[in-house]
């Protein structure tokens, strides 16, 4: 009985770093361009667009190597894309945003049919098969529950999204560039006053998130899955997005947002076999991304009473 405890305690620790990693990594790429005052909307087509990428890669580069570099290539196109519109041209974000995710979805759909001529799910021939990021595994970690799910098994995406927060935490409260991301959305005025383009940092903000973006569209299409299917990304750049809102960008909260959104979709994955429809368990996540956005409406309607 107690095998099985451990056995199910370790399948959802396992699932919950897994659907978390994707959401942490477009959340951490997002919070760049929230504190360069940009509201970035675009981040589910870029999370797309690199899960594409990256099987496209890994798939005729015959290594997951390529397969990242696909990804984050696909992301960063999308990302100056966004930023040609949005820093240059100076057009409304949430349009520029909402046409790019939009076109990421066709864009994705038609290549699926003209480069690999399949629809629905891609996830390679009989002769040659998706290479998927390695992953890491202790020895002698592996008796001890609990702690094996949380260590062991995982890709090399994931052990960097651990890294990519202590890293942007640093970045932003501790770096010359973080005071000036921070002063290109709190003041841009001032920021260009003193010698520093306002566009130039923005600019490097968007880049940033697409590299960020490319490595989680990467994991959900090469990391986790092994295959490409229509629109992938499933609503989960919008779901970084209302993590980024709720938690205004700080780094160590985004991945506990994260991480209770992949608790609840490794809950819904586990429901699905107590005989409780797929279509209930699919939405726990979502209810988990209202429940946050309604109780951040609530503490700031209860700041601005006070």
């Amino acid at each position: 009985m107690i095998a099985v405890i451990a056995r199910s305690l370790d399948g959802i620790v396992s699932g919950s770093i897994a659907a978390a990693t994707p959401i942490l990594l477009a959340a951490l790429g997002g919070m760049y361009t929230y504190y360069a005052g940009i509201f970035n909307i675009a981040m589910e087509g870029m999370m797309l667009s690199g899960a594409f990428g990256a099987v496209a890669g890994a798939f005729y580069g015959r290594t997951w190597v390529l397969g990242v570099a696909g990804a984050v290539g696909a992301s960063l196109l999308l990302a100056a894309m966004f930023a040609l519109f949005v820093v240059v041209l100076h057009t409304d974000e949430f349009i520029t945003g909402i046409a790019l995710n939009l076109g990421a979805v066709g864009a994705t759909t038609l290549l699926l049919r003209r480069v690999f001529h399949v629809a629905g799910v891609f996830s390679g021939t009989t002769d040659r098969r998706i290479p998927a990021v390695p992953r890491v595994t202790i020895a002698w970690i592996e008796p001890v529950p609990i702690l094996r799910a949380l260590i062991n098994g995982h890709t090399l995406i994931e052990w960097f999204a651990v890294i990519a927060v202590a890293a942007s935490a640093g970045l932003v409260s501790r770096t010359r560039f973080g005071l000036r991301l921070r002063a290109a959305g709190y003041n841009p005025a001032s920021l260009d006053a003193s010698g520093v383009s306002t566009r130039r940092v923005r600019l490097l903000a968007l880049l940033l998130c697409g590299v960020l973006c490319g490595l989680a569209g990467a994991f959900l299409s090469i990391g986790y899955l092994q295959l490409f299917g229509e629109n992938m990304s499933n609503g989960r750049g919008w779901i970084a997005l209302a993590a980024i809102i709720v938690v205004r960008g700080r780094p160590a909260a985004l991945a506990a947002m994260a991480m209770l959104f992949g608790l609840a979709t490794s809950l819904g994955l586990r429901a699905q076999s107590l005989a409780v429809p797929n279509q209930f368990t699919e939405m726990l996540p979502y209810l988990a991304t209202l429940g946050a956005l309604y109780m951040y409406g609530r503490r700031r309607m209860q700041r601005l009473a006070d």
